[in-house]
């Protein structure tokens, strides 16, 4: 990547302005009258006063180390040393990564040396917003870690989608990791792998600005899903000091006691069937679960709380892992890569805790996953198991959350005005 620089001269630029000022004036204005100078207030970049500096922007190259970045800079090995240490407990030099970029504030000095640049600041770009300042001075190092400002938009936005939700999200050009929060939502409500054409959604969030660029999402206010002709809202409230949920509009939870599925970004290749032509062996036999294709290492997740009870090879199935939960149901992930850590027997698990990664082990024509769910030992369809909501909103809670739903709901169907938009003081009751 070619380094782009520019220079910036304050100081000879508000003198050029105020000679034009005063010249302008002149016609005007009695000589023996003076013009109040003005004052102009510094400009800061990453908490740096710019003025009299080159600045610089560049790119962390594969198999570049911080000493080679400063070193031809003219940065000593003592002085990458000393950063090193100051930087240990602020932001440890190794955390650099190849493909970042950084920014560079060098200005040119005449010494015994002759003319050359002397590197004063870079400052190394963590992500969009935050940043770390490393400074050289006469006889010292410095690490400052800092933050661009963040400007947050409160967006409605609505699609209908045509093939999936991903999909319907890029069309609109709306931000990619809306898609995943969407899908967190309602993950235990809307079968993803059943979204059909047709099907709509309404959400309203906060898009994070950064210069005037999009980094990502906020909070999510509140989101309309329809699918299979039946609506599904989502409405944010706190019934519990801090733990924000999402609930219907009569107040249930969308909270269930399984996942819909164990896996996301995926589709369906072979569904429940007492009698299905085997792909391998070519036979008919019965197949109790549904096959989820999938690339090879995409994680996989325990649907519902509850106990390993088996992990290890299943012969046909490769390596499989079982999970007892309550009300007499077990779960089945097969044919996976590999298990995550700490995966073992008599492991206690969380839902939507990572339990393996798919893979294409035993008896496999390809990467996918083979679940499955058994009630008191019979095999039932995953995708027609009869869920529970968690707890609802409580009579205590529930005055307070149907005002909260009435103003998410005013704003989902465009009809509310700023003034009438949901506060974090509303969702958020107990503090």
């Amino acid at each position: 990547m070619p380094i782009m620089k520019f220079t910036i001269r304050i100081s000879a630029l508000l003198m050029l302005i105020g000679m034009v000022a005063c010249g302008s004036s002149a016609d005007t204005k009695s000589n023996d009258i003076e013009a109040t100078p003005e004052v102009v207030e510094p400009e800061y970049l990453y908490g740096i006063n710019i003025d009299g500096y080159t600045i610089a922007s560049d790119t962390v190259r594969s198999g570049e180390t911080v000493g080679g970045i400063l070193g031809r800079r003219g940065i000593s090995a003592v002085t990458v040393d000393h950063l090193d240490r100051a930087a240990k407990d602020i932001f440890p030099l190794r955390r650099i990564q190849a493909d970042k970029a950084y920014t560079t504030f060098t200005r040119r000095v005449t010494d015994s040396l002759g003319d050359h640049d002397i590197l004063d600041y870079l400052v190394y770009h963590i992500d969009a917003i935050e940043y770390v300042a490393f400074g050289f001075h006469a006889d010292s190092v410095s690490v400052t870690k800092g933050q661009n400002p963040v400007e947050c938009v409160r967006q409605r936005r609505e699609a209908v989608i045509t093939s999936s939700l991903w999909g319907a999200i890029m069309e609109q050009g709306m931000p990619y990791a809306l898609a995943a929060e969407v899908e967190d939502i309602y993950q235990w409500t809307v079968d993803f792998f059943g979204i059909q054409q047709g099907d709509s959604f309404t959400v309203i969030y906060d898009e994070k600005f950064v210069n005037g660029t999009s980094v990502g999402i906020g909070m999510i206010w509140g989101a309309v899903f329809n699918h299979n002709n039946k609506q599904y809202y989502a409405i944010p409230y706190a019934q519990e000091a801090g733990k924000l949920r999402y609930w219907e509009s009569s107040g249930e939870s969308l909270r269930k006691q399984l996942l819909k599925a164990p896996l996301k970004y995926t589709r369906i290749s072979s569904k429940f069937s007492n009698s299905r032509l085997h792909p391998v062996h070519k036979v008919y036999r019965p197949h109790h679960g549904v096959d989820y294709a999938a690339p090879s290492g995409t994680p996989v997740h325990s649907v519902a709380d509850g106990t390993v009870v088996f992990a290890g090879w299943g012969g046909g199935g490769g390596n499989t892992i079982k999970i007892k939960h309550a009300g007499n149901l077990q779960t089945g992930y097969l044919h996976l890569k590999s298990f995550a850590k700490g995966i073992r027997v008599g492991t206690k698990v969380s839902q939507g805790q990572l339990i393996g990664y798919v893979g294409s082990t035993g008896t496999s024509t390809g990467p996918h996953l083979d679940y499955r769910i058994w009630k008191n030992g019979t095999p039932i369809d995953p995708l027609k198991v009869p869920q529970e909501p968690a707890e609802p909103i409580s009579e205590v809670h529930k005055a307070r959350f149907e005002a909260v739903r009435d103003k998410v709901m005013a704003e989902l169907e465009g009809t509310a005005t700023e003034e009438q938009q949901i506060t974090r003081e509303e969702i958020y009751p107990e503090g």
